[in-house]
């Protein structure tokens, strides 16, 4: 290149990179942070713009927060949160209204609130169904209790397009449902996200429920090509206020991606979460395209994981490294796709059974009663094993590699020894992580 035209295109770029850095630093410069508290924050919400922060101090707040139109900017998304100690910001539900209500909002991030629902017949957290979208949200350290006047009340639901979302952290317990992103007619896609380290205990129906997918919309703005959710280092946890009959449902169901089209090689990677009983359902239900490993799932009243069909059927499904203490069947996979592949091997199964037979040849699979003789001390949740379980193979286990904390156990320790389950062969297990207040893995 004729140096003249190099140092001029030199320059050029130059100047981009300037204008750019000095954009970013206006933008870093006009970013305030506000205090608020109930009697003047909703004026205060009016106000933020990007890279702005709302702290909230604490009290009682009665007239629900409105993230309407809250736009931030990747890298500069608005915040708004309250106190990490013990005086807490407490939003108080209202007949009427959700208590939190997201419509048309990106870039926001709301943390450390408590949500008290009072058996009131609204939800917790909604990005409305008469919202476009909801994209980049983030819904971090929240408390919410008491949404339970009805199974339909939720305590974070999506019902328009969603996509990047991350939803850590939270303690979510007595509401009707734990979280349903989607809508029942597959019309409002959670797409992308992240579901991760929350805590969500004693709720009538789901736990966690992601619907089934139609057609993206073109809104939807993500990546071309396969994508990822995320559902990691979470505990779902039922219990006897379980519904029952037509009402009962599994702690967690995931529905099927879109089936053709965009989205449709997407794919739910769930690991190192704990599944803690179910009176009435499966602790775990999906369909389409899933990878399931390092996680615990205990069933002292019925079955444990359920590959099967719901509105589409098994496509592409991975379930490796997990173990499964049920005292009904173990593991089904039930009416797969053929066309794709499904592989569930290098499993520590102690259960009545699993269907069909012949995942017997690939997985440890134990009468429910004898998990004692080769677990740790299941009575205590100590479910590592005292000896290796039928040692996995290495030929299955490479489907593993790329995968986030696949080479590590459930208490995300490395493994070092060829065995099937959840747990590395003689490293013990720490029962304080399943305590319904801890978070599983921290």
């Amino acid at each position: 290149m004729d140096p003249a035209v190099l140092r001029s295109s030199l320059s050029g770029w130059r100047r981009y990179f300037v204008a750019a850095g000095l954009a970013l630093a206006t933008l870093q410069a006009t970013a305030v942070e506000l205090r608020a508290g109930p009697s003047s924050y909703r004026d205060a919400v009016g106000r933020l713009r990007p890279g702005d922060t709302l702290a909230l101090e604490p009290g009682i707040y009665r007239l629900g927060l409105d993230l309407h139109g809250l736009a931030g900017k990747e890298g500069a998304p608005i915040t708004i949160a309250g106190g990490r100690g013990k005086a807490r910001s407490v939003f108080v539900a209202q007949r009427g209204r959700n208590t939190i209500s997201i419509k048309d909002a990106a870039y926001v991030r709301v943390l450390n609130l408590d949500l008290v629902g009072g058996n009131v017949a609204v939800d917790a957290v909604k990005a409305e169904g008469t919202s476009k979208f909801a994209h980049h949200i983030t819904i971090e350290g929240l408390r919410i209790t008491g949404y339970r006047a009805s199974q339909q009340n939720v305590g974070i639901s999506t019902k328009c397009p969603a996509w990047n979302w991350i939803i850590r952290a939270n303690r979510i317990s007595r509401v009707g449902t734990g979280l349903y992103l989607g809508d029942s007619d597959g019309s409002a896609p959670f797409v992308r996200g992240i579901v991760e380290d929350n805590v969500v205990s004693d709720t009538s129906g789901y736990a966690l429920q992601i619907k089934q997918q139609n057609s993206w919309p073109a809104e939807l703005a993500v990546a071309d090509g396969p994508g990822v959710t995320i559902i990691r280092y979470n505990t779902f946890a039922k219990d006897a206020t379980s519904s029952t009959g037509e009402l009962a449902r599994p702690n967690v169901l995931l529905g099927h991606w879109p089936l053709e089209g965009r989205g449709s090689d997407d794919r739910y990677l769930v690991y190192g979460n704990l599944f803690l009983d179910n009176p009435t359902e499966a602790l775990f239900q999906a369909e389409g395209n899933v990878t399931l490993y390092n996680n615990v799932f205990v069933n002292r009243f019925g079955p444990g994981v359920a590959l099967r069909e719901h509105r589409d059927v098994p496509r592409s499904v991975d379930v490796f490294h997990n173990t499964i203490v049920a005292r009904d069947l173990g593991v089904v996979l039930r009416h797969a796709d053929p066309a794709f592949r499904q592989v569930v091997a290098d499993n520590a199964v102690f259960a009545a059974g699993v269907l069909p037979q012949r995942l017997t040849q690939d997985n440890a699979v134990h009468k429910y009663e004898e998990a004692a003789a080769y677990l740790r001390n299941p009575e205590q949740m100590d479910l590592a094993p005292e000896a290796p379980l039928h040692p996995a193979d290495g030929s299955r286990t490479t489907l593993a590699r790329g995968l986030p904390d696949a080479s590590l156990d459930f208490d995300r320790k490395p493994r070092t020894t060829g065995t099937s389950g959840a747990y590395d062969a003689g490293v013990g297990a720490r029962p304080d992580r399943f305590r319904l207040g801890e978070v599983p893995g921290r």
